[in-house]
């Protein structure tokens, strides 16, 4: 698995799990819709800035997605 496939997984489970659309969620961080859906599609990489703002609108840290990341990385390198 490509690390931006894993950052899409892991965006999409954290919206999902606030029960927020994508519409929502681009209100809540300043970021476009279609740029929250290409991130959760693995066709675009997350720059700094966007992670921080994205992990502000979920209310949840930075770091919490990046392990959510990695642990996709290497459930995947397992299997």
């Amino acid at each position: 698995m490509k690390p931006e496939n894993a950052f899409g997984q892991a965006l999409r489970h954290f919206r999902k799990k606030v029960n927020l659309s994508q519409e929502k969620l681009s209100q809540e961080s300043g970021l476009d819709r279609s740029y929250i859906s290409l991130l959760e599609r693995g066709l675009r990489q997350p720059s700094l800035t966007s992670i921080l703002k994205l992990s502000k609108a979920l209310k949840i840290s930075s770091a919490t997605i990046i392990s959510k990341v990695e642990a996709l990385l290497s459930e995947n390198k397992t299997n």
